[in-house]
């Protein structure tokens, strides 16, 4: 019996190869996708992939600020529940992305 739910985490990392850096864990109920992307537009194509590949559910790291998680939600409005860990300063970037990909 295939998992109930599909479900995707998905960070920004700087240098990260969305090709490359991903991986899948399965439970008896949910799979789950750990997704890495390296800026906004590679994060809203990948938030259409992944639920073009049946996530109904993804999960965003704190780095993409407040707006990024706006319009990320607002690409796959209908399609999938997008929600956010919150503290709003990505480790690697030393702020928000909001600050770095506003405009």
């Amino acid at each position: 019996m295939p998992p109930q739910l599909k479900m995707a985490f998905m960070t920004l990392v700087p240098d990260a190869d969305p090709d490359k850096h991903r991986c899948t864990m399965t439970t008896g109920l949910v799979e789950l996708i750990i997704q890495l992307v390296p800026n906004m537009n590679q994060a809203i194509d990948m938030a259409k992939q992944l639920t073009a590949q049946g996530c109904n559910v993804i999960e965003l790291c704190a780095g993409f600020g407040h707006s990024m998680t706006g319009k990320i939600a607002d690409a796959v409005r209908g399609q999938a529940a997008v929600g956010a860990v919150r503290f709003d300063v990505h480790a690697a970037f030393g702020k928000s992305s909001d600050e770095l990909f506003s405009g």
